[in-house]
C-alpha cells in the first residue's frame, strides 16, 4: 500500500516539531506535579512519531521518503526522553505500576544502555515486582554510572537484603 506523499499526516519535520512541542508541554506538566496531563503529553508526542516513515519499528534499510540522518537522531532522542519521562511520571502515582516501568525503562535502554535514569528506575521496578537478582543487575550498573547516588546505593541495600532473607529461607526449609 503506497502512500502518496500528500497522504501523509503532515512531513517529517512537522511531525517531528509537533512531538517536540508535546514533549516540551509534558515537561512543563512534570513540573508543575500535574503528572497525569504529562503522561498524556508525552503518549501524544510519541503518537505523532508513529506516523513518521520507517517507524514501524522494523529495522529494514531505510525506504524512499525516510528520514534523513539528522530527522532520524532527533526521532530518538524524543523517544527516549518521552518513555524515560513517562517512567518518572509512572513512579509518582499513588499505585504505580511497576511493570509499565519497565517496559518503558527497557525500551530507553535498547537504544541507550548507558542511561543513568533507564538503569536506576529499571532496577526500583525490578525490585518492587520481586525480581531482585534483575533488580541489582541494573542498580549495579547505575552505581557504576554515578557512584554517590543515595537513592541507587539505598535500593542496592534494599535487594541486597531481601535476597540474603530468601537465601536465608531455602536454607532453613532445606
Amino acid at each position: 500500500m503506497d502512500r502518496a506523499p500528500g497522504g501523509m499526516r503532515g512531513d517529517p519535520a512537522q511531525l517531528i516539531h509537533r512531538a517536540r512541542d508535546f514533549k516540551s508541554q509534558g515537561a512543563q506538566c512534570y513540573k508543575d506535579k500535574k503528572y497525569r496531563e504529562a503522561i498524556g503529553k508525552y503518549h501524544r508526542a510519541l503518537l505523532e512519531l508513529k506516523g513518521l516513515p520507517g517507524e514501524q519499528e522494523t529495522g529494514d534499510s531505510p525506504q524512499p521518503g525516510s528520514l534523513s540522518d539528522e530527522q532520524r537522531r532527533a526521532v530518538e532522542s524524543i523517544e527516549v526522553d518521552c518513555y524515560n519521562s513517562l517512567a518518572a511520571c509512572l513512579l509518582q502515582a499513588e499505585l504505580v505500576n511497576y511493570e509499565r516501568v519497565k517496559e518503558y525503562c527497557l525500551k530507553v535502554l535498547k537504544k541507550e544502555g548507558e542511561n543513568f535514569k533507564a538503569l536506576y528506575r529499571s532496577g526500583v521496578a525490578f525490585y518492587h515486582l520481586g525480581d531482585y537478582d534483575k533488580a541489582l543487575f541494573y542498580l549495579k550498573e547505575a552505581k557504576s554510572r554515578q557512584p554517590t547516588d543515595t537513592n541507587v546505593i539505598r535500593y542496592i541495600q534494599l535487594a541486597e537484603m531481601k535476597l540474603s532473607r530468601c537465601s536465608q529461607r531455602e536454607k532453613e526449609l532445606s
